[in-house]
């Protein structure tokens, strides 16, 4: 679990992951400010412009998670960010997450590549027997993206999320170490 203090840059071929700072502001924003000027309005969190500087100048201090900015290759354009978090040493085991900035990026590859890299750090160098997420129900593309890599359905948590007066379930999702990787 030493090298989450030396967070490397994982590169793919649309997308490269660094290791998220204060030089990333501006393309995350929109991820915490609870929108964007296309009328995205799903934010990871709603934080203020403080405290998001303030947490992206903390991330590479941290040595019990990775935050990366998902910096598409082209352009070098933020895009989103990948997040492992909730370190259980003892269990070898974290969570992840990943967020793309807003609808204009959506289904262009960059969530599955991100993943992809994500899953191959956390089994490959970090050495983890275990990586899970929660997805919302309603989030199809994410559900399709995190089957594609190989993550298993473990169970469905039954209208634990309420969106725009509707429940809607969340479903937990893992793989360990053993599970095929496609």
């Amino acid at each position: 679990m030493q090298v989450l203090g030396h967070q490397p840059v994982l590169s793919g071929r649309l997308v490269r992951l660094e290791p998220a700072g204060p030089e990333h502001f501006a393309g995350l924003w929109p991820l915490y400010s609870g929108g964007d000027d296309s009328g995205f309005m799903d934010p990871v969190a709603t934080l203020t412009r403080e405290q998001t500087r303030a947490g992206l100048a903390r991330a590479r201090e941290r040595h019990d998670r990775a935050d990366w900015a998902v910096v598409r290759v082209t352009d070098d354009v933020v895009v989103g960010e990948a997040v492992l978090m909730d370190l259980d040493e003892d269990n070898a085991s974290m969570t992840y997450r990943v967020a793309l900035v807003g609808p204009g990026y959506f289904g262009r590859g960059y969530g599955t590549e991100t993943t992809r890299l994500v899953r191959d750090f956390a089994f490959g160098p970090l050495g983890l027997h275990r990586l899970s997420l929660e997805v919302n129900s309603f989030n199809a593309a994410a559900i399709a993206v995190y089957d594609t890599v190989g993550f298993v359905l473990e169970g469905v948590r039954r209208e634990a999320v309420q969106r725009d007066g509707t429940w809607h379930d969340v479903h937990d999702m893992a793989l360990i170490e053993s599970d095929a990787r496609p």
